[in-house]
């Protein structure tokens, strides 16, 4: 678990570093893991590896559905992984944010005509970059999809791993999926990204409106799916980290002692920042 859990802590850095250059869609940066293909429920599967994000997929009577598409030299080894469960054509994809682990497959979807989907603030910053394969459909606040059987509301709830995360809801089914605002982990892991929008200060108040659907069953960003308690208790540290952050700012420690003892306290990936963790810190004073 310490292996798997320190790999994914080096895969959220490297992936900072590309997702900073001008890109197609964005190579692995620590080459070709094995990916797997397992069954969440009828017609709902995870494609995953111990690196890059997840790829969920839905699959109806004539077509497949993405969430999040990897990075684009996993595209060959995923739809192969795909075709063993449906012949039908993927006509949909949806980012979760703009990190090339989630949409360096992009590129590739939508040369065979899939429209794809996100929020208008990752549209926006993967324009920046010269991401090619951009979102065709993008919201603000909400948007509502039917897909096949499936009913899905797509929500923006605001700022935290980036400023363009959403979270899709199936109400019908009381599951969620995450993306990387609660990308799982054991101990918890907060990737905070400034440069794309991030912030810890913000991150609490965003999870307690995901907090408020219901649903039973979770599926983070990059790990197996789980339940509302293990949200829940991320929700509830990541209060006491930002509770934590304050009082000692407020008792005049400096920006260096608060990074230190947050890491003490609750763990070095508490909160891992693309960048330098003093400027996440200094939103609380």
């Amino acid at each position: 678990m310490k292996a798997k859990y320190l790999l994914f802590a080096g895969l959220l850095l490297a992936t900072a570093t590309v997702f900073a250059q001008p890109r197609g869609g964005g190579a692995s940066p620590f080459g070709n893991f094995p990916l797997q293909i397992e069954k969440v429920r009828d017609g709902i599967y995870r494609i995953s590896s111990s690196a890059s994000g997840n790829i969920i997929v839905f699959t109806s009577d004539d077509a497949v559905l993405l969430v999040d598409t990897k990075f684009e030299n996993e595209y060959d080894r995923y739809m192969e992984l795909l075709r063993t469960v449906t012949d039908k054509p993927v006509k949909y994809v949806i980012n979760t944010h703009m990190h090339p682990d989630h949409t360096g497959g992009n590129i590739r979807l939508a040369g065979l005509g899939a429209d794809i989907v996100a929020t208008e603030n990752a549209r926006r910053r993967l324009a920046a970059v010269q991401q090619l394969g951009l979102p065709t459909i993008t919201f603000d606040d909400h948007l509502r999809l039917y897909f096949g059987e499936h009913v899905m509301d797509l929500y923006w709830f605001g700022r935290g791993h980036t400023d363009g995360d959403l979270v899709i809801h199936l109400p019908e089914e009381k599951l969620i999926l995450m993306g990387d605002l609660f990308a799982g982990g054991n101990p918890f892991v907060r990737a905070i990204d400034p440069a794309g929008g991030g912030t810890l200060k913000e991150w609490g108040p965003t999870v307690e409106r995901v907090l408020e659907l219901e649903f039973d069953t979770v599926i983070p960003g990059h790990s197996e799916p789980t339940d509302r308690a293990t949200l829940q208790a991320f929700h509830e540290e990541t209060l006491r980290i930002q509770e934590f952050i304050t009082e000692m700012l407020k008792a005049g420690r400096s920006i260096e002692d608060v990074q230190t003892a947050v890491r003490a306290e609750f763990g070095q990936m508490a909160f891992f920042v693309f960048g330098n963790a003093a400027d996440v810190i200094a939103e609380f004073q």
